[in-house]
């Protein structure tokens, strides 16, 4: 994992095309924007747990 100290406004690439950039810091939480092509996926992990974790309690009470 590469980790990355960036002030508010600044950005990082990942490749040509994914920009991630600090759109805000308050009260200990980090807004970001991300500039991505329309056909890569964004998802952010936490929905990406609640979802399974979902499918798998319908799973249980059938």
């Amino acid at each position: 994992m590469l980790v990355i100290s960036r002030k508010e406004a600044q950005a990082i690439k990942i490749g040509r095309d994914i920009t991630i950039k600090v759109i805000e810091l308050s009260s200990g939480k980090v807004k970001l924007g991300v500039e991505a092509p329309k056909n890569i996926r964004i998802t952010r992990v936490d929905d990406l747990v609640d979802d399974k974790a979902k499918k798998i309690i319908e799973k249980i009470q059938k």
